[in-house]
């Protein structure tokens, strides 16, 4: 075996065997793993000059690891959320390379003990339901495509789903008889049943039925929402929907929109929308498919109203109706002997 090649031959076997056939991952999973090694291949060709086929495990240090999130900030300008999504994907191969190469082991945990960064909290964002009426009424229903963005962005928001479930979505996943359901598969490829509203139920059957996907057997495992080609629509390619007709919904001055769109701000209206209607959060862990209700509390910190009213509730107002005003008593020490009464 030539010199160097632990890296490439550990790497390979990581993201070719161990994960999809020992830990069951998703493709998609696979891919952000893959996408994340990508990156630190590059980073050690183009900044450390480091060719890839001379890459070995002796070379990554927790130093060398350390500089490439940092690279990942400044130079390709990535977020913190993403800078941490890749130390996630760097340590999980380390964290497997503890059993395949026990005499690195102690160089693999000093990688472990690299801290994800802490950033801001961004807000949730979120559409009122003015303004989700308002992004719902922009496709245009006389044409094919207008009929299918409305399909879509109805689903989106109805099911609460990740936009990768909406693509995923195959005929077969749709029952349309009462009570209707639509079975997502989410991370880890763990699938929830989740419940279809009847208006969106018809919006949904009259697009199916216009698309002759109803009632075939062969059309089953058709995907629900495709392109021209007949393919399933890209993560770009919903995300450029949204887009579109948020641009068009946000001309209208009456309803409050966020500055920055994507599908998922869909997500982010259905849960705020079940947390302002009283839902239990468990309800809402289950409905939205998180694994945690530490997820879901985000909602709820996220509601200023139901904070606002949990206040009121708790707290008994400890400001009095009848404080004195300055203007009745010209006198500075009459007016706080009359305070402190």
């Amino acid at each position: 075996m030539m010199p160097g090649t632990d890296f490439a031959k550990h790497l390979t076997e990581y993201l070719s065997l161990y994960l999809p056939g020992r830990r069951n991952m998703s493709p998609n999973t696979i891919k952000s793993y893959r996408d994340t090694f990508r990156l630190f291949i590059m980073f050690c060709r183009d900044e450390k000059k480091i060719r890839p086929e001379s890459l070995s495990l002796a070379m990554v240090t927790d130093k060398v690891v350390c500089e490439f999130l940092d690279w990942l900030e400044k130079e390709r300008q990535c977020g913190i959320s993403t800078r941490n999504q890749r130390l996630a994907g760097l340590r999980a191969f380390f964290r497997y390379l503890q059993a395949e190469v026990p005499d690195g082991l102690f160089m693999f945990q000093k990688i472990l003990h690299i801290k994800p960064k802490k950033g801001f909290r961004r807000p949730v964002n979120y559409l009122s339901a003015e303004a989700l009426k308002e992004v719902l009424a922009q496709p245009d229903a006389t044409t094919s495509n207008g009929r299918r963005d409305l399909a879509l962005m109805a689903l989106l928001y109805d099911t609460g789903a990740r936009v990768q479930e909406i693509i995923d979505l195959s005929v077969r996943d749709i029952r349309l008889e009462e009570p209707a359901t639509v079975t997502l598969t989410g991370k880890g490829r763990r699938t929830r049943c989740v419940p279809l509203m009847s208006k969106t139920r018809n919006i949904v059957e009259a697009y199916l039925r216009e698309q002759q996907l109803l009632g075939k057997t062969a059309c089953l495992d058709r995907p629900v929402f495709f392109n021209r080609q007949g393919k399933r629509l890209t993560r770009a390619g919903v995300a450029y929907i949204v887009r579109k007709h948020f641009a068009k919904a946000k001309q209208d001055e009456n309803a409050l929109f966020p500055d920055s769109v994507s599908p998922h701000v869909f997500r982010h209206t259905k849960a705020m929308h079940l947390v302002q209607a009283n839902v239990n959060l468990i309800y809402i862990r289950d409905f939205l498919g998180h694994t945690n209700v530490t997820t879901t509390e985000i909602y709820a910190r996220a509601d200023a109203e139901i904070k606002r009213k949990a206040l009121e509730q708790s707290y008994p107002n400890p400001i009095a109706d009848d404080i004195p005003q300055w203007s009745e008593d010209k006198d500075l020490m009459s007016w706080l002997n009359a305070l402190c009464k």
